[in-house]
């Protein structure tokens, strides 16, 4: 689970997504959950493939679960085992008390044991919000989710599919402009959300948008997309072209009611060419 994550979004893409024998390379630098990712790795055959975030944490999931796959799982099934017998409360106070070892203790872990509790604690933290918190010693700081798990945390199927699928892929964490290097790629572009409610870890305002739609106005094959909560995208999408969606958000955008919230209507847009 990712807030912004593109699942939703992809059967808006297809019609408009460039045919697989024009694709050789391709470049995610704003990756979060990688939902574009898994569709080009199932139907394109890239001879080059860079992935980038700037949350390093993030990125080590990726990495950890490349390199280190058994000692991953070997934690994540731990992780589980302890959680899934738990009550509801109880459950609860063992997510707090983890996301509380893993903001002030983390340090007595490798790499992998710290990806692997990042990993429980946001599949079990609220709707893929990843949250810092100045409480929370300046790292993950999400609060707990529905915690209503009723046979597994984990579909170990999927994180298999992931260690397959990352073995021939360049896994980064650096800005986005040092690995847009690439001439011929097809460069995906999902930067945070103007305004937005979930806090990535870092800050991404117009001036960092307009750089980057200066970027992608200069490429052959490029996907950018966005919240268009009014016109500022249209106004500086230079000569790239543009599309609407209709979306429903159900985190940080929700609409109070008389009887609680609800998810809000709102739209996305993408800014694209494709040779």
């Amino acid at each position: 689970m990712w807030a912004g994550g593109k699942n939703k979004m992809l059967e808006n893409y297809m019609p408009l997504m460039p045919s697989v024998e024009n694709v050789n390379s391709y470049v995610e630098p704003f990756f979060g959950g990688g939902a574009m990712f898994i569709h080009m790795k199932k139907y394109y055959h890239m001879k080059k493939i860079i992935i980038n975030d700037i949350n390093i944490s993030i990125m080590n999931i990726y990495k950890s679960i490349r390199d280190d796959y058994d000692s991953f799982i070997k934690r994540v099934i731990e992780l589980e085992t302890k959680y899934m017998p738990l009550k509801k409360e109880e459950r609860k106070k063992y997510y707090f008390d983890l996301r509380h070892e893993h903001s002030y203790d983390y340090e007595k872990w490798n790499t992998t044991i710290e990806s692997a509790t990042l990993y429980f604690l946001m599949k079990t933290g609220f709707n893929g919000i990843f949250q810092i918190n100045k409480n929370t010693n300046n790292r993950y700081g999400t609060p707990s989710g529905l915690l209503n798990q009723k046979k597994r945390v984990f579909d170990l199927t999927i994180i298999k599919w992931w260690n397959n699928a990352l073995q021939d892929v360049e896994i980064r964490n650096e800005s986005w402009e040092n690995v847009c290097t690439l001439d011929d790629a097809f460069y995906f572009f999902d930067p945070p959300y103007r305004d937005s409610f979930a806090d990535y870890g870092n800050s991404f305002n117009d001036d960092n948008l307009l750089e980057l739609i200066k970027f992608a106005n200069n490429q052959k094959q490029v996907f950018l997309a966005n919240r268009a909560d009014d016109d500022w995208f249209e106004n500086h999408k230079m000569n790239l072209n543009t599309k609407i969606f209709d979306v429903t958000y159900t985190a940080g955008r929700r609409k109070k009611t008389a009887t609680g919230h609800e998810a809000k209507k709102a739209k996305e847009i993408l800014l694209y060419r494709i040779n």
